[in-house]
């Protein structure tokens, strides 16, 4: 899964990253610790256009009666985002791009209660491509009022992460952006190929302070490196 991640560059180095057009006034606040219902950068193509914009994390699809929902939709699993109903419109025509500077994830560490965390990152430096899909929800009772929204894609763990998580983000190379943007290519065969594991060497991972449970919580420290917990396996 992916329940926390970091997004901490600015949206015109974001923007030129990925090629994008960066839109709205407002940048976000560099988070440390993004967590769901936090408004997040998204790449995304709208009117021929690939745009940098700003979404609420949790998927709120169309037909939804009320926004809620979208708090127990983060994460859409690729063995199922082309068929199950709240997914397969967006999988067709509304998918994007969510850059992360790197993300979090627990391991259970055997004798001791408290997971420990570690953060993933890229060995480069350079953003991670989390495949995403984005929908626009209108208020019934607003009409004139929308919600634009997003998911997280996940599938199997690479072996390095398969040592802390059993899942992860699918990342996009950049070969991949823009078929995954363009709303007219809605072959799922064509899609499925790239929700697969990313390349082991892509991700390194190091084990990091229980600070990060907390969301309110968002400095850079977080990402600071701990020694772990005596009783963990060392990880290859």
């Amino acid at each position: 899964m992916c329940g926390r991640f970091v997004a901490a560059s600015p949206p015109d180095q974001i923007a030129r990253y990925f090629d994008a057009v960066e839109e709205g006034e407002h940048a976000l606040e560099p988070n440390y610790n993004v967590a769901p219902t936090h408004d997040v950068y998204a790449v995304l193509v709208d009117g021929g256009v690939r745009k940098l914009e700003t979404l609420h994390w949790g998927l709120v699809p169309f037909w939804a009666k009320d926004p809620s929902v979208g708090n127990r939709m983060i994460n859409a699993r690729a063995e199922t985002v082309a068929t199950k109903n709240a997914y397969r419109k967006a999988f067709r025509k509304h998918r994007c791009i969510i850059p992360a500077d790197g993300f979090y994830e627990w391991k259970a560490v055997p004798g001791q209660k408290a997971k420990q965390p570690f953060f993933i990152h890229r060995p480069d430096g350079e953003p991670m491509a989390f495949a995403g899909l984005w929908e626009v929800w209108r208020d019934p009772a607003q009409p004139d009022q929308e919600l634009h929204s997003c998911t997280v894609i996940t599938g199997e763990a690479n072996e390095k992460m398969a040592a802390v998580h059993d899942r992860m983000p699918v990342m996009l190379p950049p070969s991949a952006w823009e078929t995954w943007l363009d709303p007219d290519v809605q072959d799922a065969d064509l899609l499925g190929k790239f929700l697969v594991p990313a390349p082991p060497e892509l991700i390194e991972l190091r084990p990091v302070s229980t600070e990060v449970n907390n969301v309110r919580n968002k400095g850079p420290h977080l990402l600071d490196a701990v020694e772990p917990a005596a009783t963990q396996e060392r990880l290859v």
